[in-house]
């Protein structure tokens, strides 16, 4: 070990960068677990969970403002029906 270490140069912060933004999620306790348990053979749970958002949204293939247009569409469809009745 030196006596002396000169950290004049170094820099603050993380050491790797990466593209992933970290956030604050609340999930309830039986969704971790789930996804805790398929990876008890070793990998990381949160890759997992990331992993089965994006399939999630590639399966979707429509946009959200469409889908948002769709839903209300159909609410307001059952709505007059339902006056109708």
């Amino acid at each position: 070990m030196k006596e002396h270490y000169d950290f004049s140069s170094g820099v603050r912060g993380a050491v790797i960068k990466t593209s992933k933004e970290k956030i604050t999620i609340r999930l309830d306790p039986e969704v971790i677990q789930w996804f805790r348990d398929q990876v008890q053979g070793g990998g990381n749970y949160q890759s997992l969970i990331n992993d089965t958002l994006k399939a999630h949204i590639k399966q979707q293939g429509e946009p959200l403002e469409a889908t948002l247009r769709r839903v209300i569409r159909e609410e307001m469809q059952s709505v007059k029906l339902s006056e109708a009745a």
